[in-house]
């Protein structure tokens, strides 16, 4: 298809030069009134541009004129293709600067013949994109004519946006056909596995684990002699992979609330068990450590919050300061510090706003130091989780409790953020019994809940 614009008064002026350049099959496919010329965005002149088409076949041939003759070619760096070799565009996907990644995958006829058309489509927009950027813009009015640099700087303008998008688009095409070959190749390589192996794939997206990280573990399961030599089964492959993520998880593991501690901190959302986790801590270090707990806390937004953990601390025979400011922080743990060990509850917030995580980080006491503990519930969404983890990792908090694990057949979640985010995992709790349903986070036992039992296959 051969595409033209016009500059033009009015759009009857640009019917006489369409049929005679482009011929009588020619159609008109948009007309805009833009500003052309001006001084310092001033006195500009209204006109309206024509954009015209025929097939390439049925156009009629013009004498380029002597400037274009002169003109640079403005081809972007597409090299020309032959629609012919859609055949093989679907082994090799095009990128845009000249290379090509070669898809390995064995496509069944239908599936070539897909690709081969999605090829052929793109071919076409490689070759209208040519084209395009190479057509003159046609003034017809004396005026525009008088303020020739104004206008040629607006049609230079205007031509290089529309060369823009087109490379845009044609990107954008490229890069899909790119991941649909990748995928197809992905999922012959998948199918070709045992079935093992593909059953326990199975089960990780089940979890929710990410598919980097079960594309990961499937690697390093094909690259066992066993798998190679096709000697597996079930009991195998679930071992060989818990000891494979048992692995990359220990390095992330977190002692928790150690003997030398003496100042811990309490951050995260609404609603995910803070005060319920922080009774749990408190009975543990209290009952079997035989520490002198003392309470702080600056949740005074929540409705019945403070009444809430001053009740634990009245089970639990500990005293408890309460804060309004970050001012108060320091009086607050100078009354406490005869106390072996010191935790501070802090608000609930809505931790999507950056605003509201620096004022939570305002209320930890920057002048004696501690271990800020990030609480998150394993039955939030893990997009929110991630955002979450993003909002406190700038301010160095990458000590995690997770809550409610009894709440949740998911577990996935878990071995997202640590793997993605570097979080060292402390504690888990599973229940609302205080002191009793919190544990010291473990990868194995996390592994061995992640994967279940190995399937029958």
């Amino acid at each position: 298809m051969r595409v033209k614009r016009y500059l033009v008064n009015t759009v009857s002026e640009a019917l006489p030069l369409i049929r005679s350049e482009l011929g009588s099959d020619a159609v008109i496919l948009s007309t805009k009134d833009i500003k052309v010329g001006g001084f310092m965005g001033m006195f500009r002149k209204k006109r309206t541009e024509v954009v015209a088409a025929v097939e390439a076949q049925t156009a009629k041939p013009s004498k380029p004129r002597p400037s274009q003759q002169q003109q640079p070619s403005m081809n972007i760096n597409t090299p020309q293709r032959p629609a012919a070799s859609a055949a093989a565009a679907y082994g090799a996907a095009y990128e845009p600067n000249g290379r090509s990644t070669t898809a390995t995958a064995v496509l069944d006829p239908l599936e070539a013949s897909q690709v081969a058309e999605r090829a052929a489509f793109v071919l076409q927009q490689a070759a209208s994109i040519d084209k395009q950027v190479e057509e003159p813009i046609h003034t017809t009015s004396p005026v525009i004519q008088t303020s020739a640099p104004a206008a040629s700087s607006s049609s230079t303008g205007s031509e290089s946006t529309s060369r823009s998008e087109l490379e845009h688009l044609l990107t954008t095409e490229i890069r899909d056909m790119k991941e649909w070959l990748m995928k197809l190749s992905r999922q012959k390589t998948i199918d070709s596995q045992p079935a093992a192996i593909r059953s326990l794939c199975e089960r990780l997206e089940e979890q929710e684990v990410a598919a980097e990280w079960i594309d990961k573990l499937r690697d390093t399961l094909d690259e066992l002699p066993e798998v190679q030599e096709g000697l597996v089964d079930s009991s195998f492959v679930w071992q060989r992979a818990s000891e494979i993520i048992t692995g990359w998880l220990t390095p992330f593991e977190h002692e928790g609330i150690g003997s030398s501690e003496r100042n811990v901190y309490f951050v995260g959302p609404t609603g995910v068990g803070k005060t319920t986790t922080i009774a749990k801590l408190a009975a543990e270090q209290t009952l079997k450590a035989g520490k002198k707990v003392g309470f702080i806390t600056s949740d005074t937004y929540r409705i019945a919050a403070v009444d809430q953990l001053r009740t634990y601390a009245n089970i639990l025979n500990v005293p408890m300061e309460v804060v309004f400011s970050p001012n108060e922080v320091p009086r607050a743990f100078s009354r406490l510090e005869d106390k072996d060990l010191v935790l501070m509850d802090t608000a609930g917030r809505n931790y999507r706003s950056e605003l509201h995580v620096s004022e939570v980080n305002s209320m930890l006491n920057t002048q004696e130091a501690g271990t800020v503990f990030l609480v998150m519930s394993l039955t939030g969404r893990t997009s929110d989780m991630r955002v979450i983890a993003e909002r406190f990792i700038p301010y160095g908090i990458r000590q995690v409790i997770f809550t409610k694990l009894d709440e949740t057949t998911v577990y996935g979640t878990i071995l997202n953020l640590m793997l993605e985010y570097g979080l060292q995992v402390a504690y888990v709790t599973s229940g609302q019994t205080v002191p009793d349903d919190i544990s010291h986070f473990r990868a194995e036992e996390y592994v061995a809940t992640l994967l279940g039992e190995p399937a029958h296959v």
